[in-house]
């Protein structure tokens, strides 16, 4: 069976990932890019090539994600955190480049590699205020104010994965929240 363009893409791609990825840890933490690296991933994300979209690579440490023993001013038994991070690496990412650029808004993100200390995603933002996606049809949605600061809300598919929409189930109690399900008293 033939091979579409973008496979052929993935393949050259994926052949000098490791020479790219070295360069990558060099590069600053959120690095902004020119185009998608793999292109055919963030087209089915729905990244155009036009004014207003922007790629950006975040870098974050593998690793647990507990956060340090606090030093000093507790007791003994208060001193470690037994609380793990809840969200995923891929919406830490977001949170982050989202962070670093409060103008532009997360419209979805993907994996690019992992080597043995970094994960590597590119994270495809918008422009809301520019007049080529107020005037599209299918994007103009982004523009509207609800819509802002979604990626701190867990409203952008790794958010939303992380936080258990994906599936509804008797036995998966997530919606609308776990507090507003104990004050109904069920």
């Amino acid at each position: 069976m033939a091979k579409s363009a973008y496979e052929y893409m993935k393949e050259s791609f994926r052949q000098n990932l490791k020479e790219k990825m070295i360069a990558w840890r060099e590069m600053n933490v959120v690095e902004k890019l020119e185009k998608p690296t793999d292109i055919g991933r963030a087209r089915n994300l729905g990244y155009k090539d036009k004014k207003g979209f922007v790629v950006f690579r975040a870098r974050l440490l593998r690793g647990g994600r507990k956060r340090p023993k606090r030093k000093k001013g507790r007791k003994s038994t208060k001193q470690h955190s037994r609380k793990t991070l809840k969200m995923n690496y891929q919406w830490v990412a977001e949170t982050r480049v989202a962070r670093k650029h409060r103008n532009l808004e997360v419209l979805n993100s993907y994996k690019v590699g992992k080597d043995g200390k970094h994960y590597f995603f590119e994270v495809i933002m918008v422009d809301p205020y520019t007049p080529e996606i107020k005037n599209d049809k299918n994007l103009k949605w982004i523009c509207k104010p609800e819509n802002r600061t979604r990626a701190f809300r867990g409203l952008t598919s790794a958010g939303r994965k992380s936080r258990g929409l994906r599936h509804k189930g008797p036995e998966l109690k997530v919606r609308p929240s776990l507090r507003a399900h104990h004050r109904q008293g069920k």
